[in-house]
């Protein structure tokens, strides 16, 4: 039988939310992206999870973003007192060969390369006016 395939999910600006920027590896002061924890959950049950950022590698990242999401899982979930789903979470320190991976900070390839100026004004969704969401920019 084959196992679940890998989904890797982005940790800044699509699990943790991002407004405050970054503060350090281990500095995390932001709330989930809403949404965030529950999909995590339900996408246990289809594949398997592996949580890639740029803190992954840096001293103090990986056991930051394991705690703020134990933190943050126990506020979303009070009454999972022993949050077993978060055990199913992978961990890697490099980017891992995944299915699929959704980030705050990506374009898709499809074959066709983009113009420059498109490269340079790109913007993650929470810093997108919303002037800019009418003007038709696709959403990345």
């Amino acid at each position: 039988m084959m196992g679940k395939r890998l989904l890797c999910l982005d940790f800044d600006g699509v699990i943790h939310a991002y407004t405050s920027g970054w503060q350090g590896p281990d500095v995390i002061p932001d709330p989930p992206v809403p949404g965030a924890l529950a999909f995590l959950r339900e996408a246990l049950n289809h594949f398997t999870i592996a949580i890639y950022s740029s803190r992954s590698h840096e001293p103090g990242g990986l056991q930051a973003m394991r705690d703020w999401l134990r933190e943050w899982s126990a506020r979303e979930f009070p009454r999972d007192t022993d949050l077993t789903f978060l055990a199913q979470i992978k961990w890697p320190v490099e980017k891992p060969r995944a299915f699929l991976t959704l980030d705050d900070r990506a374009l898709t390839f499809t074959g066709e390369w983009p113009a420059i100026e498109t490269l340079k004004a790109f913007q993650p969704w929470y810093k997108r006016t919303p002037e800019r969401a009418a003007d038709g920019e696709k959403s990345t």
